[in-house]
């Protein structure tokens, strides 16, 4: 009960933070500055784990620009997010409309169906958002097929003092979860997934945010 009345704040505040961001920024420039992040986000992977040239990827927890943006029309994409309705009623940088070859779903991802449908699962800077992490990540792993490329960004703390001082009180609202790099890296390792690549993207002074590569199995 704590973690969905949790959960639900920090919806609520995940829906006001990106009005406030967006809010004085043009669309094509945001959004065109969003696609050149994802592209350089993909040039970040080991040469030994390219992204197909065409392939079934889910999106999951995608927001209102996620990497369903930057991904070509020869993708069979599915982008879920249980905020997608409201992004598209309050945010006026997002209309599914823009993306018709996109299968929107607006869903958390502990309620996604099915086993092994995908070949690429993307879970971008979202893992530590969601109600229950453990049942996410089960998710994530099931729909994944054998052999599939698992891409996972995080926020991971660097202090153990201030990872369970969040935890035991709202310092970080947003966010419901609080893990660090290791903990992260074995919720993929302990679900039959290979750890590729842990690649830094961002220091900062509580956390560091991360890139982890993986391939199911």
């Amino acid at each position: 009960m704590e973690k969905t009345i949790k959960w639900r704040l920090a919806q609520y505040l995940e829906l006001i933070w990106w009005k406030q961001y967006l809010q004085k920024k043009s669309k094509a420039d945001y959004l065109a500055w969003k696609k050149d992040y994802w592209n350089n986000l993909l040039k970040k992977l080991p040469l030994t784990t390219p992204f197909p040239k065409t392939a079934t990827v889910l999106d999951a927890g995608c927001g209102p620009a996620g990497m369903f943006i930057a991904l070509h029309k020869s993708y069979q994409v599915t982008a879920l997010d249980p905020l997608l309705d409201r992004y598209e009623t309050e945010v006026p940088h997002f209309s599914k409309q823009d993306y018709p070859q996109v299968n929107f779903h607006a869903l958390p991802i502990e309620l996604l169906e099915g086993s092994e449908n995908y070949e690429v699962v993307c879970c971008m800077n979202v893992i530590n958002h969601v109600v229950n992490i453990q049942q996410s990540m089960d998710t994530l792993v099931r729909v994944l097929q054998k052999g599939g490329l698992f891409l996972l960004t995080i926020d991971a703390h660097n202090y153990a003092f201030f990872k369970h001082l969040f935890r035991t009180i709202p310092g970080d609202m947003l966010h419901p979860h609080q893990y660090d790099l290791k903990e992260y890296e074995r919720m993929m390792t302990s679900r039959g997934v290979q750890l590729e690549a842990s690649i830094l993207i961002k220091e900062e002074f509580f956390f560091d945010h991360y890139l982890l590569v993986g391939r199911k199995a």
